[in-house]
């Protein structure tokens, strides 16, 4: 960090150390834990700013960052317990001739929200202004409905976009790889025009890494009717997007290719790290990828109008889109290993809190 961001950050440890040393019960110290550790806490302040020091100083403000890190975290649980510890003084009561001892319960954890359930919701609530219904579907899936009803025969090369995981590969049951099938099994079941999302659990094959879960979840959302197209999409997602991050950034649309629609667009933002410039994170483009969409291939609705008229591609359009919420989670939060959303460890998540 340059050398007026690191005096001011060392001034406010300084703080921190004597506001700490004041405290005699869990509610304050909560506080401030919070206030250096939550989600809008001086530590993860600290760590957002990175992006923007030149590329010579990240590794030298990062280690001084973990320092920080540490030396409060050690402060807390030192803390922590000297609170404990002094409430748990023996009282003595009298019972006749027989001493009773009580001594005061340990106090439990407070229950937070996932930050996954926090960004799931703010999802929701953006598409349900804008009048987008919600719907969910079956995690086991056909094989239909997961690839031949969304333009992907067998034996078809987008296959290989997906690692898939039969439960029965005779019988073509399998955990569904997205949450698209949802857009099948709605257009059997609701008349256009219509607009909706669907959220949940997805499954791959895939490697648990910092980046890699074979467990996932995703957002999708399918938009229906007549006259739907391109600039309805773009206009959506924009507002989407710089909802849930922030207005000032910026939408970028490429061209892509998903089978079950035509054209198809990767959409990225520009960095909510460095604003744009280039980072470790965006790989110096000044770009994340965050979503794919396109409008709904013809012959997808070719596959509902076998029996419903009402789905002729002649008669109507529509677009539809899909998002990993991990991913979200982790750019909106800054958190860089996909693996600490499924640790289970109280001290992630009660930053969220």
């Amino acid at each position: 960090m340059n050398n007026e961001i690191f005096e001011k950050a060392e001034k406010e440890i300084e703080i921190a150390q004597h506001g700490i040393k004041n405290i005699s019960d869990n509610e304050k110290l909560e506080q401030w834990r919070i206030k250096y550790f939550g989600r809008k806490g001086l530590i993860l302040s600290f760590t957002q700013k990175i992006g923007g020091l030149p590329e010579e100083l990240r590794p030298l403000a990062g280690r001084k960052i973990n320092e920080w890190k540490n030396y409060l975290n050690s402060l807390y649980e030192n803390k922590k317990k000297e609170i404990i510890s002094s409430s748990a003084i023996k009282e003595t009561f009298h019972h006749g001739s027989m001493p009773l001892y009580t001594y005061p319960g340990k106090e439990p954890d407070y229950a937070y929200l996932h930050p996954l359930t926090i960004v799931t919701k703010n999802m929701v609530d953006i598409f349900k202004k804008m009048g987008f219904g919600i719907h969910t579907g079956p995690e086991i899936e056909t094989d239909y409905y997961n690839f031949s009803a969304l333009n992907t025969p067998e034996n078809h090369p987008a296959r290989d976009m997906w690692d898939t995981l039969y439960l029965d590969y005779h019988e073509k049951i399998l955990l569904r790889t997205h949450t698209s099938p949802v857009q099948i099994r709605i257009m059997k079941k609701i008349k256009p025009p219509f607009r909706i999302i669907a959220v949940g659990k997805c499954f791959r094959r895939d490697a648990f890494d910092s980046s890699h879960s074979p467990v996932f979840h995703q957002m999708e959302g399918l938009m229906v009717g007549h006259g739907i197209n391109f600039a309805h999409l773009k206009g959506i997602l924009i507002y989407f997007l710089k909802e849930l991050f922030d207005s000032e950034i910026k939408v970028r649309f490429l061209p892509a290719y998903f089978p079950f629609t035509e054209p198809s667009a990767e959409i990225s933002i520009s960095c909510v790290i460095c604003k744009g410039k280039g980072c470790s994170t965006c790989g110096g483009s000044g770009w994340l990828e965050i979503l794919g969409a396109g409008m709904v291939h013809p012959e997808v609705f070719g596959n509902i109008s076998r029996k419903d008229p009402a789905y002729s591609p002649d008669k109507i359009t529509g677009f539809a889109f899909g998002m990993g919420i991990e991913r979200i989670a982790m750019l909106k939060y800054g958190i860089d290993d996909i693996r600490h959303f499924y640790n289970n460890d109280i001290r992630f998540i009660s930053q969220f809190g």
